[in-house]
């Protein structure tokens, strides 16, 4: 998710990996929310991934903003366009991305969430996005409160915490699983 505006991302993707954001091939959103897009169009020649259910989900949702324009004014409508635009840049992701990294389904903090699941030999790795907003969320089992379907997102949350050694946050710093800290 790259959640930070593009000139801020730039400096702390570089600092952090000695690298341009124009060195990046791909990039997943775990949603389609615009604060966990804001710096994506810094990285135009990547190709945009996201789960399909989400894809679809957002792009329905947009279509029937769209569609009832007679309640928004000409500025909601030009950021619905600009929206429309822009999600045709995204591709459904595949089930894998190679053999250790496999898209993960995270429904209930938005209709189609979803994370990525890193596989390294020793250990496992859950992107999570907004299905583990927070360590804090986390560590009280407490879901997003904007979500989409509470009931969706704590089976989410309970899931992540059964399969998955280290977590990253949707907004938060990447943590050990609770359970594992012992």
């Amino acid at each position: 998710d790259p959640s930070l505006p593009a000139q801020v991302l730039a400096v702390r993707f570089n600092e952090r990996t000695g690298l341009a954001l124009a060195d990046v091939t791909d990039v997943f959103c775990t949603t389609l929310r615009p604060v966990h897009r804001r710096g994506i169009e810094a990285m135009a020649g990547a190709n945009w991934w996201t789960g399909p259910d989400e894809l679809e989900a957002y792009r329905e949702h947009l279509q029937g903003l769209s569609e009832s324009a007679e309640r928004l004014n000409a500025e909601d409508l030009a950021n619905i366009a600009d929206d429309l635009k822009l999600l045709k840049r995204f591709r459904p992701a595949p089930e894998k991305f190679g053999r250790q990294i496999q898209l993960y389904p995270l429904a209930g903090p938005s209709v189609g969430s979803a994370g990525l699941l890193l596989t390294p030999p020793t250990s496992t790795v859950l992107i999570a996005g907004d299905a583990a907003a927070t360590a804090e969320h986390v560590r009280r089992g407490q879901v997003w409160q904007g979500c989409a379907d509470v009931d969706a997102a704590t089976q989410s949350l309970e899931d992540l915490l059964e399969i998955a050694d280290v977590i990253v946050p949707g907004h938060d710093n990447i943590m050990l699983t609770p359970q594992r800290w012992f």
